[in-house]
Parts: structure tokens; sequence; C-alpha cells
């Protein structure tokens, strides 16, 4: 009887342990170049690496990057439709993957190109405005109006590039204290204090750092001790490492670059990203390079190179990894697919499963639980 009551919880364990490894792949895309429904929700098995599609938005206008709300029922995502954009609500039924359309607002500057959210308020990058704009949430998950906007004013010396400010990025601190934003048109970072409980001062500026003139700040990513924080500059492939202390200063301690010596071509780093457990981080570069570099993060927080490879499409916009750390999904922009890497845990290298999600234009992925 004992043995019985093993194999039977032993069979429980297994069937939890094989549920809990699947989530929803959420896939934001433009729908001004092919045929695309917008938002569309994919199953995905972290053992496996196997998909299945099981919904999508209706006619959703390049739902570029995704947000999901922490209690899993909503999503935030950018309408990029030049300034006449948009910032979207869903309600989202992790189950059956359904999104339904609450309600969108103007984002106030061009071209918004990423979002953060929290219990009280929705936080846009807009790109060509070179502006943040916040929104407050109301009960039912939808957006008020834009209640802050924060315009930054400046150019740097990349004529083509930075003619302006242009707000690529906004990301919590790991306290919630603080909101960074990268500007690659002015080549700063600024540091924002965060007030989320105030009606129209929601972001106060605490101060900015500067970095390489001409770089291009794109992403940032903090480590997962809080103390570092990566970022790549999209304009020359600078990989940049600053210490980050809780007052929400950041102090530069080391560059690097993703491009390889004898690269030549043009580059256009994109996302940046670490690994589950915190040990390797993860950089695409796009236009003629079309790779990723994987990086270990050393205890005090400096990176070596493990590899670099291509992501085997054009245009590797934007990648996540599963909450498992098993698996690494790369959305190509120009050649319509989503490529699926399996990880190796111990050395970070990228194999690929030579599996594929054929969709239109892929831009910005996110996993949620079901």
């Amino acid at each position: 009887m004992k043995r019985l009551y093993m194999l039977f919880f032993s069979a429980l364990a297994f069937t939890t342990s094989q549920a809990q490894n699947k989530f929803n792949l959420l896939v934001g895309t433009y729908t001004n170049t092919c045929q695309s429904n917008g938002i569309y929700v994919y199953e995905f098995d972290a053992n496996s690496g196997n998909f299945k599609l099981k919904n999508s938005s209706e006619n959703v206008l390049s739902p570029s990057y995704l947000s999901a709300s922490a209690d899993n029922k909503f999503i935030y995502a950018v309408n990029e439709n030049g300034t006449q954009s948009t910032v979207s609500a869903f309600g989202y039924n992790s189950k059956s993957g359904k999104l339904n359309f609450l309600n969108k607002n103007v984002s106030l500057g061009a071209d918004p190109c990423h979002l953060i959210n929290d219990s009280q308020n929705v936080i846009v990058a807009n790109y060509s405005g070179g502006s943040i704009a916040v929104f407050k949430k109301k009960a039912d998950g939808s957006i008020t109006e834009v209640q802050q906007l924060v315009q930054h004013e400046g150019k740097g010396p990349n004529a083509a590039r930075q003619e302006k400010a242009h707000v690529h990025m906004v990301v919590f601190s790991p306290d919630k204290k603080f909101v960074l934003s990268n500007d690659l048109g002015m080549d700063k970072v600024f540091i924002y204090k965060y007030n989320s409980a105030s009606k129209n001062e929601i972001l106060t500026l605490k101060g900015s750092v500067d970095v390489k003139a001409g770089s291009g700040p794109r992403h940032l990513t903090f480590s997962k001790d809080g103390k570092f924080v990566y970022l790549v500059q999209e304009l020359d492939g600078t990989l940049t490492t600053f210490s980050y202390d809780k007052t929400g200063s950041l102090k530069l301690i080391a560059e690097t670059s993703i491009l390889a010596k004898d690269f030549k071509g043009g580059t256009g780093a994109a996302a940046i990203k670490i690994s589950p457990d915190g040990k390797f981080l993860y950089v695409t570069d796009r236009v003629d390079a079309n790779n990723i570099s994987v990086y270990k993060i050393l205890k005090n927080g400096s990176i070596e190179l493990v590899e670099q490879q291509s992501t085997l499409g054009k245009g590797p916009r934007d990648f996540t990894i599963d909450p498992t750390g098993n698996y690494l999904l790369v959305g190509h922009q120009y050649t319509n697919n989503i490529v699926v890497f399996k990880r190796d845990k111990l050395t970070g290298k990228l194999k690929d499963t030579g599996k594929r999600i054929e969709l239109c234009s892929p831009v910005g992925l996110i996993f949620t639980k079901i």
C-alpha cells in the first residue's frame, strides 16, 4: 500500500511539474507590412519547446510592445502609428488566451516603443516624440488619458538618428522607487523618482548619466541582485556596465562592444535580457549582423563572452527566455518568424531546435502564467 501511495504521489508530482512548465507566449506585431491581427497568444511547453496558437486579438493596429499586469488579468500595448499613436488596455483570460479590448488613449508622442505597468500606472516611452507618458489605471484595468508628459529636449552627434530626443525604454528599478529611461537621441540614461500615488507628478527627475557620444542607448536590464545595470547602445554596438545603488545612482564601470573584431557592415543593437537564474546575459544585433551574443555574468558583475551566433533570421528585434530558462525565442521582424533555441543552463549556449513560429512581423515577446 505504501508503495502504491508513493507511485501515486510521484505520478501526481510529475503531472503537476509538466503542467507548471506550460506558459502563454504573447507576441506583439507590426500590422502595416503583412497580414496580422495584432497580438497573438500561444501556449508554450517549456519541457519540449512545442507550441500551439490559442488566440489572437482582432484588428489591433501595430501593438509592437506589450506589458502584462502582475495579477495576469490585463495586457497593455503601444500602438505605433506615427503622430496618431495610442496606448491600449485589454482584459486577459490566460486560460483561453482571449484578449478583451477595454480602451485606448492617445500617447501624446509619436511612435511609442516600450511600456511598463504596476498596480497604479502605465508608463510609456514615446520614441519619435522624445517623451514619457504616464497613464493612471482605472479599477477595471482600463487607462485614463495621459496624466503626466515628461518631454526630453536635446540631440546627439549622429545627424541622421540623433536629430532630437528619442526615448527608447522605461524600466522600474527593482525596488520600484525609480524609473530609468534611455534616450537614444541624447546619449543619456535618465533616472526619475517614482511617486506612484501622485496624480500628475508621478515622475520627478533625479538625474541622468551620459554615455559615449553617438552610441545611442536603447535597452537596459538589471542584474538579478539589483547591483548592476547592463545597457546596450543601438548605434555603435557598445555594451556598458554600471553599478547601481538603492539611492538611484548609476556609475559607469566597464564598456565593451558586441561587434566581432572582424565585423564590417551595419549594426543595430536591439534587445538585452538576463536568464532567470541571473547567470547569463544575452544581446541581439540587427541590420547586417543578425546575431545574438551570450555573456557569462561573474560574481563581481563583470561579463565575459561565451559565444556569438546567428539568430537564423533578419531583424531580431526582441527575444524572450521562458520562465524555466530552458528555451530562448527570437522574433524576426523581417523574416516573419520566431526561432526557438534550446538553452544550456550550465554554459548559457544556444542550440537551434528547428522549431519556428511563423507570423507577420513579430516585435515584442513576453511570457505569462496560464
